[in-house]
């Protein structure tokens, strides 16, 4: 993370923040729910996710591989994840349902997958940061990785945030 965007790592978001933030992006975002994404750590300088195998995410029916619309859609909201995350620890003087009201604007602007190996596992693990933040546009950086932690694709996202 560039020195002008890092948030203190100090910084501890509220259980009411979390418990927003997990809302709307696990139900309220509808694609996630159909993916399974579930988020296991929000931090201001990281987000993690998992993601389940199930047969509705095949790609490849001989090689029961993860289809790359997937992987691509994972990381996409991974790195939405990271912006809120950034957002909400740059406005940490504002109650946690006013943070929860800034994602309101927030949408992908540009996207670069890396696909670097056939995804293949049960269960899939998905990490994410901001890399800046500014007034109306944040940059992000994001992976996807098997169980096993071996990095299976690469992400790039700028989105807008006002």
């Amino acid at each position: 993370m560039t020195r002008d965007a890092s948030p203190d790592p100090a910084i501890a978001f509220e259980p009411e923040f979390i418990a927003g933030v997990r809302e709307i992006f696990e139900d309220k975002i509808v694609f996630n729910r159909v993916l399974g994404l579930r988020i296991t750590d929000i931090a201001p300088h990281q987000v993690r996710a998992r993601i389940d195998m199930r047969p509705e995410l095949v790609g490849h029916y001989a090689y029961h591989r993860v289809h790359g619309g997937v992987i691509s859609a994972g990381l996409d909201a991974m790195g939405g994840l990271a912006v809120m995350a950034a957002i909400g620890a740059r406005h940490m003087d504002e109650p946690p349902a006013q943070r929860l009201h800034r994602f309101a604007k927030l949408g992908t602007i540009d996207l670069r997958i890396d696909y670097l190996r056939p995804g293949i596992g049960a269960t899939f693990e998905l990490q994410a940061e901001t890399l800046r933040l500014g007034s109306r546009v944040a940059s992000t950086r994001m992976s996807f990785s098997g169980a096993d932690g071996k990095l299976l694709a690469t992400g790039a996202g700028v989105y807008i945030v006002s």
